[in-house]
């Protein structure tokens, strides 16, 4: 059967999970739109419970699972990115305890206070994922992993990422219990190069946001650490400057 009508009630209800949070976290589920974001999901096994394919766009092949067949009108309408390869599925959550987290003895661990921005977030997912980030942890977050521009902007990097929300206190205790060397990024002059520091031991990197950087919580609690600059600029979007320390830590790991 074919679904034309707006007004289906399962059409009606991706709609809610794409723009509603509370809903979303309510119902814990989520929507992947995207061939590859989808084959992603899958392959690091999220659970399916549905698929939308419009027939005229899809060009790969058909997942295992229950599938709805939408006019490429409604696609349109449900689709984050528009006409967008013809597949949106919807997944179960899952939930991620920081305490089940087992680190490497050389484990490389990406922290981000207060991420707000889903793009960024999902930037900095690309990036761990890309440079062998063991975990990222999102300490005191106001954003949803599962937000679909975090899945979109992560090209569906999230799937395959050890990703964690915790309190501030929570963040640290697990730090210091498995003997991470700290490293903050507070705007300070004692701060020492980030070129410096060894990342062939446990490390944790920490960031805040770009309005206000690291919250006090954080003042003393870690080695001060900065990327060193040429120009007259004196910060770098968050994006950037967790991507160049996730390639400084694979460069030391491989060298």
């Amino acid at each position: 059967m074919l679904i034309e009508s707006f007004q289906n009630d399962k059409i009606k209800n991706v709609t809610k999970l794409l723009t509603d949070n509370r809903f979303r976290k309510k119902s814990k589920v989520f929507v992947v739109e995207g061939q590859q974001e989808n084959e992603r999901a899958m392959q690091y096994d999220f659970e399916p419970l549905e698929f939308f394919i419009s027939e005229n766009i899809f060009k790969g092949t058909l997942p295992d699972g229950k599938i709805h067949y939408v006019s490429e009108k409604v696609y349109e309408k449900i689709a984050y990115r528009g006409s967008s390869e013809g597949i949106i599925g919807i997944y179960h959550t899952k939930e991620n305890s920081l305490s089940s987290f087992v680190p490497k003895k050389d484990s490389t661990v990406i922290i981000v206070e207060g991420v707000e921005k889903p793009g960024n977030l999902g930037a900095i997912l690309r990036s761990c994922e890309a440079f062998g980030i063991d975990a990222l942890i999102v300490a005191d977050g106001k954003t949803d992993f599962y937000n679909p521009n975090v899945i979109r902007s992560s090209v569906g990097c999230l799937f395959g990422m050890e990703v964690y929300q915790a309190e501030n206190t929570e963040t640290l205790e697990f730090l210091q219990k498995n003997s991470f060397n700290i490293y903050t990024t507070l705007m300070d002059e004692s701060a020492e190069d980030l070129y410096q520091r060894d990342f062939r031991q446990r490390s944790a990197v920490l960031f805040g946001t770009e309005h206000s950087g690291l919250s006090d919580f954080w003042i003393g609690k870690g080695k001060n650490t900065l990327i060193p600059m040429a120009g007259s600029i004196d910060s770098l979007n968050l994006s950037n400057a967790v991507a160049i320390t996730c390639y400084e830590s694979l460069k030391q790991k491989k060298g």
